[in-house]
């Protein structure tokens, strides 16, 4: 996958949030280029089993799913994700500016776990992953997936802190 002469593949964390779409903002601005594979890591904590592929991807996360198709809202459902209509419009407008390709990969678990696994597996030249802006004490509390990436993971990790922070 990575490393073909010429390829390089960059990984982006979302969650749909607003932080995720100041990391691919960032992300467009100051780090893609034409030719690059753009890896669009998505995990969802609780798998609904009824209603998604979960079951059968569990362990290693979905097959890498085009946007094309995954911008279709029966596709997205199938994996159980929910992406946001801008999210979608940044990334589509983004492939088509950059002249990148775009790839998405759902995972099912703790993102934290789920992330350093993809990474791990995968050969990224790099991840970029958004900062919910957590407070000290929420971020101790509640443990801070983008903390977590930095200090596990086998690529270089760059995290976006959001202008607007959820305290």
């Amino acid at each position: 996958m990575a490393g073909a002469e010429g390829e390089r593949w960059v990984g982006l964390a979302t969650d749909f949030s607003e932080g995720s779409r100041a990391a691919l903002r960032w992300a467009a601005a100051n780090l893609l280029r034409a030719g690059d594979h753009l890896l669009l890591l998505h995990a969802i904590k609780e798998p609904d089993y009824e209603q998604s592929e979960a079951i059968l991807w569990e362990s290693t996360g979905s097959p890498l799913i085009p946007l094309s198709e995954f911008s279709d809202p029966i596709i997205a459902k199938k994996y159980g994700a929910k992406p946001d209509i801008e999210t979608l419009d940044l990334l589509n407008t983004t492939a088509t500016q950059k002249e990148i390709m775009v790839v998405v990969k759902v995972l099912w678990g703790d993102p934290r776990e789920k992330l350093c696994q993809v990474i791990h597996d995968t050969p990224l030249s790099c991840l970029v992953i958004g900062s919910r802006g957590l407070g000290k004490l929420k971020r101790v509390l509640l443990g801070s997936v983008s903390d977590y990436v930095v200090n596990n993971a086998t690529c270089p990790v760059t995290v976006v802190k959001s202008s607007s922070t959820e305290g």
